[in-house]
Order: structure tokens, then sequence, then C-alpha cells
């Protein structure tokens, strides 16, 4: 018999904050780089996207790309090192929803696999707190000489998480088609139309305009969004987006 799983993003989807901004804050912390990349690269496309005139996916794209930089010669025990405190430290900062999803999947008996587009550091650590039965994340390569070499495997974008979500259905005898995915932005999109049961966990607009061109996935697509103390559940056909 076919198992059941549910597959999660993390970033903007299970965390509240996006883990890699925190990576990089500590990083700043422990002097492995300039405190400039942030305030000359990062900070002005995240305060577009805090006062809502940018969106998030660009923040997130310049957020991976300056960070696939910085990393480059930097000894990879330091960046495990790093990931450990920032999931020690951040990794309660949860949405209640996801939080409890996952509790209800482990309960259930599904299994409970990350993808995420996270260095893979981070999202081992996130997994292992929440005790999930698999995980991908971007591999940042490790040269012989035990620094990232520049190399990528990345895991950010929808075709590489379709491509992670099949392996690891044949991995562990998934059904797709009674599984369950969480994600937020259009890189989780492939992952969505994959599965029986897909939510969207917080949607960027970029990703609620991908579903709602796509009929198949508005008819099994359930829209959560969690602000404050109280969780909505959204009527895809009675969405009228503003912007």
């Amino acid at each position: 018999m076919a198992n059941c799983a549910a597959f999660f993003d993390i970033d903007g989807t299970i965390s509240r904050e996006g883990m890699i901004s925190e990576m990089f804050k500590k990083m700043i912390k422990y002097e492995l780089i300039d405190d400039s990349k942030w305030y000359s690269e990062v900070e002005p496309a995240f305060t577009k996207w805090d006062k809502r005139v940018g969106d998030y996916d660009t923040y997130l794209q310049k957020m991976v790309d300056i960070y696939t930089d910085t990393v480059i010669n930097t000894n990879s025990f330091h960046i495990a090192y790093i990931a450990q405190k920032v999931i020690e430290q951040k990794g309660e900062r949860v949405y209640t929803y996801s939080r409890e999803r996952i509790k209800w999947h482990k309960a259930q008996g599904h299994k409970v696999i990350a993808i995420s587009g996270s260095p893979v550091e981070l999202v081992c650590e996130m997994s292992q707190k929440y005790g999930m039965d698999d995980f991908r994340g971007t591999i940042y390569q490790v040269g012989d000489d035990g620094t990232y070499n520049g190399e990528i495997i990345p895991m950010w974008d929808s075709v590489s998480k379709r491509k992670a979500v099949l392996e690891m259905a044949q991995k562990h005898d998934i059904d797709l088609s009674a599984s369950y995915a969480y994600g937020d932005t259009t890189g989780d999109f492939s992952m969505l139309k994959l599965v029986g049961n897909p939510f969207a966990i917080n949607p960027t607009k970029e990703l609620l305009a991908r579903i709602l061109e796509d009929e198949q996935l508005k008819q099994r697509i359930h829209v959560i969004v969690e602000r404050k103390d109280v969780t909505y559940r959204l009527n895809v056909d009675m969405l009228d987006l503003l912007w």
C-alpha cells in the first residue's frame, strides 16, 4: 500500500520569517561577511517588499543571489554552525496553522517532508526540529578544501521542486493523488499541482495569479491566510485580487 505524504515549503509557509535572512544576520554578527552586503544590496529589495512597492519573489531572489556570492570560500563548518543557531533561536517563529498541520499529518501516520529553497543546512535543522521524515534544500557545494566553491544545486524554483517531489514519491512509495503540499510562492506551483490536496499558505500575488489561471488546480486548492491570531480559509471562486 502506498504512503500518503505532506510536502512543506519552509520560508513563508512554516516559518514566519525568511530563514536565509537570519543566516545573513548571523554571518554578519560572526564577521563572516561585511555588513555592507546587506545594507547596499539586500535591504533595498527587502524595504520595497516591506513597503509593498516591490514583490516578495524579487526580494527572495536577491537574497539568494547575494547569499550565493557571500558563501564562496567560506568553510562549511561555519555555515552548519550558524544554521543550527538560527533554528535554535528562530525555529519557533512559525505559523500556527502550519505547525498544527504538521502535528496532524504525523498523527495520521503520513510522511512529512520539507522541500525548500533555503540552504540545505537550514532545511536539515528545521526538519529535525519538527520531526520530519525527509527533506530537500538548495545545496551549495563544498570543494575538497572544505569551503563552498560557488556551484549550486537549486531547490527554490518550480522545476527543481517538481523533480524533488517525484524523487521522494519514488523513494518512499508515496501516492501523490492522496498527498498534500503546502507552499506560498510561484516556486511551489509545480509541487501544489502534483498532489491531490494542495494548500497555498499566505500566498504571494504571483502564486495566486498562477492558481487562478489553472482551472484544474483551482478546483483542488485550499487558500489559507493567517493574520495576527486568526486563520482564514478563502474561497478561490470568490477571490477578487486588488493590485
